[in-house]
């Protein structure tokens, strides 16, 4: 993944932070020796304290093979999307034709060892992680294994901690334009109100010169 130093997150809070909050994303597993690679979205709990994020897949997935013969994982998640029209992207000084469209977006790819789980009682633990990140509020019983509800289901599922080794991450919301074309973007996103407008126009604010 190709990061401009304008899109490089400013500090390690921030690139950890944002993976926390998105917990929706594709692990990419390389393929057993002349297949392609495996790409599953997951969702996942990531704790930054922990240098981990957890997850679960079907015991019967494919995906075992190719996760256990070969252990490193990305993880990858892509949000808080856009698409800039030209005119938006045009200099103060050009005119607004002349602009050149383009795409906003937070990229963070976390490289992982991949651990599957499979002892009962460290498997719900992982999961009672996760809906614990997923359900704050709460309302659903806690996983217990060989206990209802879900002790009997807890055997049709294998728990996967994915240590992490890397990150990489990108927030590309024009860091570099010049002031007077970041306000019309942000002017456009304000007014077009379409899905991911509000949280570019969050960011695009957030990270400029002088914020």
């Amino acid at each position: 993944m190709l990061i401009r130093p304008w899109d490089a997150p400013h500090d390690d809070a921030e690139r950890q932070r944002w993976p926390a909050a998105h917990g929706f994303g594709r692990l990419a597993v390389n393929g057993l020796p002349g297949g392609a690679p495996w790409v599953r979205p997951p969702h996942f709990a990531h704790d930054a304290g922990r240098g981990e994020a957890a997850a679960h897949l079907a015991r019967p997935n494919p995906l075992w093979a190719a996760l256990e013969a070969g252990p490193e994982v990305v993880l990858s998640v892509v949000d808080d999307h856009v698409y800039v029209p030209g005119p938006w992207q045009a200099p103060p000084e050009e005119p607004a034709e002349h602009g050149t469209p383009t795409s906003f977006h937070t990229a963070v790819q976390l490289r992982c060892t991949a651990h599957p789980v499979d002892d009962p009682e460290a498997e719900a633990g992982l999961l009672n992680r996760q809906t614990g990140h997923f359900q704050p509020e709460g309302g659903s019983a806690r996983v217990a294994a060989g206990e209802v509800p879900y002790g009997r289901p807890l055997s049709g599922i294998r728990g996967i901690r994915l240590e992490v080794t890397g990150v990489r991450a990108e927030f590309e919301y024009a860091d570099h334009r010049p002031a007077g074309t970041r306000e019309r973007i942000a002017a456009g996103l304000a007014a077009r109100g379409g899905p991911g407008d509000a949280a570019a126009r969050e960011h695009l604010l957030r990270r400029g010169p002088g914020a």
